[in-house]
């Protein structure tokens, strides 16, 4: 009888724990040019996505990462036409953004096209409306040299990165933020993911510190994504109007009518302004950050 197979998330080894997943069958694994790669089922989450010993999806609760990452800077600006995407190459966050009547153009800058072909592929409840829009471009390229050289300016980045670790290490530099800041238009906004604060606090300050040299507001808001253990996820906030994470519900419910009030599983224009209510902990250390 073959024996039952586990699968850690290593991430947090260096605290001294890991969080171990049931293996109901392994859909898909190999090792890309940038990093392992493993997709399988899992008796509860369902269809899982691990890279390097990281959790990035599941079938459970994705909907909280992508809908909180995509909805609160597109909503928050209010007139987004040109949007970029960091990272993201299972094109969950790219379904979202594309819901967005405002967007007439949507780029993805994804590093490794091997998780491009595994998505359409694995994930095709994400990849077929996506490719199939006409707005959508898929750009295969180190994100950091595109921020650095791109001639197109964008209304909203969001970089959907793995932890500071291989290939996504790069995506929370100095360099980086200065490249996403160049081809930002006036008054845009950037969204990072930022990790769980209670684990991870210095990669949520040591990024905010950054975004304050270089933005006139840099912050985070959060929301509970089971998977990322912790409790709160934090999601990085740079911009150069100060105004846009204190809009009021009122204003982002306007917002999302006019966008055809679309169905939503997490976000809402309450859920919105709350997520920028941070509990005292975060709100200490993003107070300390830079």
């Amino acid at each position: 009888m073959a024996e039952e197979r586990w699968i850690p998330e290593t991430l947090f080894d260096e605290l001294g724990f890991r969080m171990s997943f049931k293996v109901k069958k392994v859909l898909y694994e190999m090792q890309t040019e940038h990093q392992h790669l493993v997709l399988f089922e899992q008796p509860f989450f369902g269809k899982m996505l691990m890279l390097d010993g990281a959790t990035q999806i599941t079938k459970k609760d994705e909907f909280i990462y992508q809908e909180m990452m995509s909805h609160v800077p597109l909503f928050a600006h209010g007139k987004a036409r040109d949007v970029l995407i960091i990272g993201g190459g299972d094109c969950g966050i790219a379904e979202e953004v594309l819901k967005h009547k405002t967007v007439r153009r949507l780029t993805q800058v994804e590093i490794d096209p091997a998780v491009v072909e595994f998505a359409k592929e694995h994930f095709p409840e994400f990849t077929k409306p996506v490719f199939a829009d006409k707005r959508f471009e898929s750009v295969i390229d180190d994100g950091m040299k595109y921020v650095a050289r791109t001639d197109r300016r964008f209304d909203v980045i969001i970089v959907d990165s793995t932890d500071p670790q291989g290939p996504g290490k790069v995506l929370f530099s100095s360099k980086f933020y200065e490249g996403c800041r160049r081809c930002l238009n006036k008054g845009g906004v950037l969204v990072t993911q930022n990790g769980v604060p209670i684990f991870q606090p210095s990669e949520l300050t040591s990024s905010i510190g950054k975004f304050r040299k270089l933005f006139a507001d840099g912050a985070c808001y959060v929301a509970a994504i089971p998977t990322y253990v912790g409790g709160h996820m934090a999601m990085g906030w740079a911009t150069d109007n100060k105004n846009l994470r204190r809009t009021p519900a009122k204003t982002i419910a306007a917002r999302y009518r006019s966008a055809g009030s679309f169905s939503t599983r997490y976000w809402s224009p309450e859920v919105h302004v709350a997520a920028f209510a941070l509990p005292r902990f975060i709100a200490e250390a993003v107070a300390k950050a830079g």
